[in-house]
């Protein structure tokens, strides 16, 4: 288990590691090459865009071909909408979907034997997609009867953008809390698991290292686009891609710590100043991103639009379900290496003590590299599933990244199993709390659960009392 460095460790390190800079040739070197490679991978999804885009992802194909605007002139275009319509987990057929621009009608599909549908649309904008419920088989209703309509937005590039209708009676609008609550524990484990991947890197690096990254957000965000350059830039499946996005950010991890974050510490540069660097790479790397992907939020070319599996009281898309599988192999994974393998026992004691780690034989900076590449590429993989969820955005880390800290410091600062008890915690407070408050307010419930155990157990869950202040 990782744990707080003490008050005086920074001191002691500096102390055995004389601070000596690198040579400025070289420094400036790998920091050229570090900004060439974080251009060419930024700038790498716009150049594709701008190139004809691939067909539509199969996860959301054409309505039959019976449906005239499914491929006018015979060739479907790039842009469209689609989405699937479920009842109960059985897909829907014979519903009608039309889609209007500006109160003049775009084009219409029905949907087929598995319950599909996509309209294509003439270019990027804003549209308005609205279902017959004079259509729907007898006995399928609404959830909401008043939410007839869906507006959407196509990007340029992005392929089908997804519009969700609601059929049957929805467990997350039940009559009672009772009837919401088993639905909203299954989304907030499915979330604190996703926060977990970057609250553990996060917390990994502040136990090695003493340094609050307030740039791990970007990281997360950098994570969500490169997957999003992959797989729509490059026409590569979201599986493929996950695992190079994953590679690549590890690999510029450990980039980042050899071209930065070892020179400053062989430097004897603060960790106040440290943490100062940090919101300065945080606010370059996001409008880095402002820059080349733009404000618009977008999807992923795979397993944006899919129908719910029924798991007794509750229904868990897919996805959702392989979020949470693969969110729990790799978190056992890395409390496992942390605990029986030997570089996880040189971590702990780095955490613990760099200086004696380092009179022990321990290269010191070698497990620093080592631990910035592991918790970049958990961060990457974190970004990509949230983005799953969500969209793939600029503002993705930033607005995560209070929820992270919120984790690793509830759970106790530096260690990564407090990290994952505090994310989870965080994570299933956020969505129950909607019982009970509005969903805009969940962040600040989540807050406030932070600030009241933290009175009782100012170290946090797992954090240990004499480490702390």
């Amino acid at each position: 288990m990782l744990v707080v460095p003490s008050s005086t460790r920074e001191e002691t390190a500096l102390g055995h590691r004389p601070a000596v800079p690198a040579p400025r040739r070289a420094l400036r070197a790998v920091l050229l090459g570090l900004a060439a490679v974080l251009l060419l991978l930024t700038g790498g999804a716009p150049a594709a865009a701008q190139a004809p885009p691939p067909p539509p992802a199969p996860s959301a194909p054409a309505a039959p071909s019976a449906d005239p605007s499914a491929a006018p002139d015979g060739e479907e275009p790039v842009e469209g909408i689609a989405g699937t319509l479920a009842n109960a987990g059985e897909p829907v057929e014979g519903v009608e979907i039309a889609v209007e621009q500006d109160g003049q009608e775009v084009g219409t599909a029905t949907t087929d034997e598995q319950g599909r549908w996509r309209v294509p649309v003439p270019g990027p904008g804003d549209y308005t997609v609205l279902l017959d419920v004079e259509t729907l088989p007898e006995g399928t209703d609404l959830r909401d009867e008043d939410a007839s309509s869906r507006d959407v937005t196509v990007r340029e590039g992005q392929g089908n953008a997804p519009a969700l209708f609601l059929l049957g009676e929805g467990r997350s609008g039940g009559s009672s809390r009772l009837d919401r609550a088993p639905q909203l524990i299954v989304g907030g484990l499915q979330f604190g698991l996703v926060l977990a991947m970057g609250a553990i890197g996060l917390s990994l690096i502040f136990g090695t290292t003493g340094l609050t990254n307030f740039a791990h957000g970007e990281l997360i965000t950098g994570g969500a686009i490169l997957g999003y350059a992959l797989n729509v830039g490059l026409g590569l499946n979201l599986i493929p891609a996950t695992v190079i996005a994953v590679i690549v950010g590890g690999v510029l991890g450990a980039l980042l710590d050899r071209g930065l974050w070892r020179p400053l510490r062989k430097r004897g540069t603060s960790l106040i100043a440290q943490l100062v660097v940090s919101i300065g790479l945080s606010f370059v790397l996001r409008y880095l991103y402002l820059i080349y992907y733009e404000g618009s939020a977008r999807s992923y070319a795979q397993y944006s639009t899919q129908s719910p599996v029924d798991l007794g009281p509750v229904g868990v898309l897919p996805r959702d379900m392989v979020i949470i599988a693969v969110s729990l192999l790799v978190l056992v994974a890395v409390g496992l290496g942390l605990q029986r393998t030997r570089f996880g026992k040189a971590t702990r004691a780095v955490a613990d003590n760099p200086s004696l780690a380092a009179t022990s034989g321990i290269d010191v900076e070698k497990v620093n590299n080592i631990v910035w590449a592991m918790g970049t590429a958990l961060a990457v993989l974190g970004g990509i599933f949230l983005a799953l969820s969500q969209q793939v955005g600029y503002q993705l880390g930033q607005n995560a990244l209070l929820l992270l800290f919120a984790g690793v410091t509830l759970g106790g600062l530096g260690t990564a199993y407090g990290a994952l008890v505090g994310s989870l915690v965080i994570g299933l407070f956020t969505q129950l709390s909607t019982l009970f408050i509005a969903a805009e307010l969940q962040v600040v419930g989540a807050l406030v659960i932070l600030i009241l155990i933290l009175v009782v157990r100012p170290q946090g869950i797992l954090g240990s009392r004499e480490r702390v202040g």
